[in-house]
C-alpha cells in the first residue's frame, strides 16, 4: 500500500484512545492520550466505568469517558454451559456442590420434623412418614451419587471449546459498551490499547467506513498475548484467537519491546514491523518535585544503604529473592513502594519478619506518576528481579526508565531482554532469577563502587529512554497512517494526571465561568419555571448536585443550577458552573457571579456559609445575603460537619469525641473559629437551616435534618457477603483521628493475625477505586467518634453492607429506630464484629435491611420532600 502523504488541515483531527479498563493508573494510556492532545488532537480517552453509569472528566485537555460494562453475554454463556438438559438429568438436577449442600438442609429439616411428629400420630401415620423419610433418604443419596458421577463424567463448562465468542464473550460485551462511544465520537485514527481494546476498534472501525467516515486504527500490543499465563483456559484460548483474527486489519502495530515486535511480525505475517514504543517517564517532569523522597518517608538517614523496588507485589516479580538476601547484607534497607491494600504485600511483611529482616523493610506509597523518578532518586539502587515467565523474558519493565530517570543503577535477574540491556548499558548488575546468594553478590558490587555505574547512566540514555522520545514515533505513526496533520496545539504541556471537571484556568478567561459539554440528570435552569434554584458553592461529595436531580425529578415547576468553586487538585463533582477559588478574588468573576445569580434565581441554597459571589462582599455567605434580600431570592443555608460543629461542645458531650484525639491544637483552634463564626450567622439571620448528617441538631436545635442523598443504583451491587471463611472487613478514613481508627485497629490487627478476619485499611483511594473496594467487602467501618453516620455509611449501605459506627442516642432518636447500623464505640467494635461473623444469617438480614434503608432514606425523595416547604 501507498503511503499517505500527510495533509495540513485546520480543524483539530479526533483520535480515540481506547482501553478496557478503567483508565487510573494506566499511565501508558495516559500519557499516549495527553501526547496528542499536546500534538494538536482532539483527544477522547474511553474506558471501563466501575460504576452502573457512564462518567466523564477531564484529564487537562483530554475528554475522558467512562462507559458501564453490561456482562450480560458472559452471563448467558455461564448459564448456557451449566444448565444444559444434559447436565440437569444425568445430576438429578443438582449443577453444582452448593445445589446439594442446599438439598441435604432441606433433608435434615424434614426429618427433623417427621421425628417431632411421629410422638403425636397414631401407629399407621407413623409407618407413612418413616416410608417417606426413607424415600427421601435414598433420593437424596441418589442425586449426590449422580453429582458425584457427574463431576468425572460431563464436560467441564469451564473448558475452552475454541471459538473465542464462546470462551471470551466478554470481548463482545466489551464491544457493546465500547463500540458506541468510538462511533458517536466519529474519530479519525483509533488507538486500540491492549487485547480487550482491539475488537471494539477494529468492528467500531468497520461500521463508520461502512457509513463513509474514514477512519484507521492501531493496535497497541502491550504484552506478548499468547504467553501469558492468563486465569483460565477460556481465556487462554479465546485472546490469542482474537489477536489472530483481527491483527490484519489493523492499519499499524505498536508494541513494548523489540522482540514482542518480531514475534508479532513473524506470528502474524505482518508486512510492516510494528512500532516499539516504550512506556518511559517524562523527562521534562524530573527534578520537578524535588521535595519528595522515599528516604524520608521511611526515615532513614542518607548514610543507609537502601534499595527500593517501586511497583505492585506480586508472587512472580520477585521480591522474595531480594527479601531472601537481606539477611546476607547487614546493615541494607529495602523500600517497597507499592499498594499495602494487597495480601502479597502483607504476605512479604510476614516473611521479612520470618526471616529476621522486619526491620528493614519499609512500604511507602505510591506518588503521581510523574513524580516517581525524583520520589525514588534518593534511594541507592533500584531492583528488579522478574521470575522467568516467557512475557518477562521478553519485555523491558517500566520500572527500568524510572530508576535510571532517578539516577539509580540496578540489579536485576537474567531474564532475556531486561539483562541484555542492563549488561549492555553498563548500568547496573545481573542476578540468577530465584538465587538470593547471587542478589547479594549483585548488590555488593553495586554499593562497593556505585559512582562508576552511575557514570553510565547518561544524558543520551536517559534522551532515549524519556516519554517525550519515545511518544514521538507514535504521534508520527498518527499522521502516517490518517494522511492528517493536525494543527499546532495552543495548550502549555502540563503532565498532571488528575481528572477535573473543567475550571476557569487563566486570567486572560477568568471573567467566563467554566460550564461543562455535556448535560447533568437535573432540569437546567429555565425562566419556564415558576422556581428558579441555585445551589452554590461547595458542593461537599457532590451533594448540590444530588438535591438539584432529587428536587427536579420529584417537582416539575423547578429547574436548577449547580455552581461549585474548585481548587485546582478537586477531583470534579457534577456542576452547571465551575470557577476556581484562585480567581475569586477577581472583580469580573465576582460580577459573572452576581450576573449570573440575582436576575435569574428565585430561590438559593447556599452551602457550607460560603460566599456565592466570590469575595466581592468577604469570606462567608453574610456579606452577599443583603444583595439576595434584595433581589427578592429566598434563601436556605445548609451545613454538613465541621462547618459548625462546636470542638468544645462536641467534646464535653460526648467521651468518645474525636476531639479528645485531635493531632494539633491548631486544628482545634482553627475549626473553633470557622465554627463560631458561622453559628453567629446562624443566630443573626431569620433563615432556613438545613443540616446532613442528625448530630449537628445538637449544635443547631432550630436546624432541620436534610438526609444525605446517595445514587443508590451505582452503589447497589449483588455481591453477596459473609460467604468467605474470613469476611472482609473494610475501613477507610479520609483522616484516621476524626474516625477513632487508633481506638480500634490494633484489635482487628489480632483478629486478622488469628485467621478470622481479612482486613482491609484503606486510605486516599479514588471514588471509583473505593466504590470497587466497598462491593467486595462484607462488612464496613465508618466512624466511632463523631456519633452520626456520614456520606460513606450511606454508600456502604446503599451496596448491602451492614455498617459499624458510633451513633449518639439523639442521632438515632432522630433517624428512628429502623436505622440498621451496628452502633459500637472503638472499645466495642472486635465485640461487635465477632457477633456478625458468629450469626452470619443475621448479619446478611442486616446488609439486607441497610440496602433497604439507604433506598428508602438517602436515595432523594425525602430530602426533596423535606424541601418542599422552602421551595413554596
Amino acid at each position: 500500500m501507498a503511503e499517505p502523504n500527510p495533509k495540513s488541515t485546520q480543524k483539530r483531527p479526533r483520535l480515540a484512545v481506547v482501553v478496557a479498563n478503567a483508565i487510573t493508573g494506566d499511565s501508558r494510556v495516559q500519557k499516549t492520550a495527553l501526547s496528542a492532545a499536546y500534538d494538536g488532537w482532539d483527544v477522547l480517552l474511553i474506558g471501563r466505568s466501575t460504576s452502573a453509569r457512564v462518567e466523564r472528566t477531564w484529564m487537562g485537555p483530554v475528554k475522558v469517558l467512562r462507559v458501564p460494562v453490561d456482562d450480560a453475554l458472559r452471563r448467558q454463556e455461564n448459564f448456557r454451559r451449566r444448565n444444559t438438559v444434559t447436565r440437569k438429568t444425568v445430576r438429578a438436577g443438582l449443577i453444582s456442590n452448593k445445589d446439594a449442600a442446599w438439598a441435604e438442609a432441606r433433608h435434615q429439616t424434614r426429618a427433623r420434623d417427621r421425628d417431632a411428629r411421629m410422638a403425636e400420630v397414631g401407629a399407621l401415620h407413623r409407618l407413612g412418614l418413616r416410608v417417606a423419610g426413607r424415600a427421601g433418604r435414598d433420593w437424596l443419596q441418589l442425586r449426590l451419587r449422580a453429582q458425584a458421577w457427574g463431576e468425572g463424567h460431563l464436560p467441564n463448562p469451564d473448558r475452552a471449546v475454541g471459538d473465542w465468542r464462546h470462551d471470551t464473550p466478554v470481548v463482545l460485551d466489551l464491544d457493546r459498551a465500547i463500540g458506541p462511544a468510538i462511533e458517536e465520537f466519529r474519530p479519525d485514527v483509533i488507538h486500540a490499547n491492549d487485547i480487550t481494546g482491539m475488537y471494539p476498534a477494529a468492528i467500531a472501525a468497520s461500521r463508520l467506513r461502512r457509513q463513509g467516515h474514514e477512519v484507521h486504527w492501531l493496535y497497541d500490543a502491550h504484552e506478548y498475548v499468547s504467553q501469558i499465563e492468563w486465569p483460565t483456559e477460556r481465556i487462554q484460548s479465546g485472546y490469542p484467537q482474537v489477536e489472530r483474527e483481527f491483527i490484519g486489519q489493523a492499519d499499524a502495530v505498536v508494541t513494548v519491546s523489540d522482540e514482542i515486535a518480531d514475534i508479532l511480525r513473524a506470528d502474524h505475517r505482518l508486512t510492516k514491523q510494528p512500532l516499539v514504543v516504550l512506556n518511559t517517564p517524562l523527562q521534562a517532569a524530573v527534578g520537578t518535585a524535588p521535595e519528595l523522597s522515599v528516604r524520608a518517608v521511611v526515615e532513614l538517614d542518607d548514610d543507609v544503604p537502601l534499595l527500593v523496588y517501586s511497583g505492585y507485589v506480586q508472587a512472580n516479580r520477585g521480591l522474595e529473592t531480594a527479601l531472601g538476601a537481606l539477611p546476607e547484607l547487614p546493615g541494607v534497607h529495602l523500600a517497597v513502594v507499592t499498594n499495602r491494600d494487597n495480601p502479597a504485600t502483607r504476605e512479604l511483611l510476614s516473611r521479612a519478619q520470618e526471616l529476621g529482616v522486619g526491620d528493614r523493610v519499609h512500604l511507602a506509597p505510591y506518588v503521581a506518576q510523574h513524580e516517581v523518578p525524583d520520589y525514588l532518586s534518593s534511594a541507592d539502587l533500584g531492583v528488579i528481579v522478574l521470575d522467568r515467565t516467557p512475557n518477562h523474558e521478553i519485555s523491558l519493565p517500566t520500572k527500568l526508565a524510572e530508576y535510571l530517570h532517578a539516577d539509580l543503577p540496578v540489579v536485576v535477574s537474567d531474564v532475556r531482554t531486561l539483562s541484555a540491556f542492563v549488561r549492555e548499558h553498563g548500568v547496573g548488575e545481573v542476578c540468577t532469577a530465584g538465587e538470593p546468594v547471587t542478589f547479594a553478590a549483585a548488590v555488593r558490587t553495586l554499593l562497593a563502587d556505585r559512582d562508576r555505574y552511575l557514570a553510565r547512566i547518561t544524558d543520551d540514555l536517559k534522551k532515549e529512554l524519556s516519554w517525550e522520545f519515545q511518544a514521538a514515533g507514535l504521534l508520527k505513526l498518527y499522521r502516517d497512517i490518517s494522511g492528517l496533520v493536525p494543527p499546532p496545539a495552543d495548550i502549555q504541556p502540563s503532565w498532571d494526571l488528575t481528572e477535573r471537571f473543567r475550571h476557569v484556568a487563566s486570567d486572560k478567561n477568568r471573567n467566563q465561568l467554566a460550564t461543562p459539554e455535556d448535560g447533568h440528570p437535573w432540569r437546567r435552569l429555565t425562566k419556564d419555571t415558576p422556581i428558579r434554584l441555585g445551589l452554590a458553592p461547595a458542593n461537599y461529595a457532590g451533594q448540590l448536585a444530588a438535591l438539584a436531580t432529587s428536587v427536579t425529578e420529584h417537582r416539575e415547576d423547578v429547574s436548577a443550577e449547580v455552581t461549585m468553586h474548585t481548587s485546582g487538585q478537586s477531583f470534579g463533582y457534577p456542576a452547571d458552573v465551575y470557577a476556581a477559588n484562585s480567581t475569586l478574588k477577581h472583580l469580573d468573576v465576582q460580577i459573572a457571579h452576581l450576573q449570573r445569580t440575582l436576575p435569574r434565581y428565585t430561590h438559593l441554597i447556599a452551602d457550607a456559609f460560603r460566599p456565592v459571589f466570590g469575595t466581592l462582599n468577604g469570606d462567608d455567605i453574610s456579606g452577599d445575603l443583603p444583595a439576595l434580600r434584595h433581589a427578592k431570592i429566598k434563601v436556605a443555608l445548609l451545613a454538613h460537619g465541621s462547618e459548625i460543629r462546636s470542638p468544645a461542645r462536641h467534646r464535653e458531650r460526648s467521651p468518645h469525641s474525636h476531639f479528645h484525639d485531635v493531632p494539633e491544637q491548631e486544628i482545634f483552634d482553627v475549626l473553633t473559629r470557622l465554627s463560631d463564626r458561622n453559628l453567629a450567622i446562624v443566630d443573626s439571620v431569620d433563615l432556613p437551616v438545613y443540616v446532613t448528617t442528625p448530630d449537628l441538631l445538637d449544635d443547631v436545635p432550630r436546624a432541620t435534618w436534610l438526609p444525605l442523598v446517595v445514587d443508590i443504583d451505582s452503589w447497589a451491587t449483588s455481591n453477596p457477603i459473609m460467604e468467605r471463611a474470613r469476611p472482609v472487613v473494610l475501613h477507610a478514613p479520609s483522616r484516621r483521628w476524626t474516625k477513632g481508627t487508633d481506638r480500634f485497629l490494633p484489635a482487628l490487627e489480632e483478629m486478622e493475625r488469628k485467621g478470622l478476619i481479612e482486613l482491609n485499611l484503606v486510605e486516599g483511594l479514588l471514588w471509583p477505586e473505593m466504590q470497587r473496594q466497598v462491593k467486595e467487602a462484607d462488612i464496613v467501618i465508618d466512624q466511632v467518634a463523631v456519633g452520626a453516620y456520614g456520606a460513606f455509611a450511606c454508600e456502604a449501605m446503599a451496596a448491602g453492607k451492614p455498617v459499624i459506627s458510633y451513633l449518639t442516642d439523639h442521632v438515632v432518636a432522630t433517624v428512628g429506630d429502623d436505622l440498621p447500623i451496628v452502633n459500637a464505640t472503638g472499645a466495642e467494635v472486635a465485640d461487635a464484629i465477632e457477633q456478625l461473623v458468629a450469626d452470619r444469617d443475621a448479619t446478611r438480614e442486616i446488609g439486607a435491611a441497610s440496602a433497604r434503608f439507604a433506598r428508602a432514606v438517602h436515595d432523594g425523595r425525602r430530602a426533596a420532600e423535606i424541601l418542599d416547604g422552602f421551595l413554596r
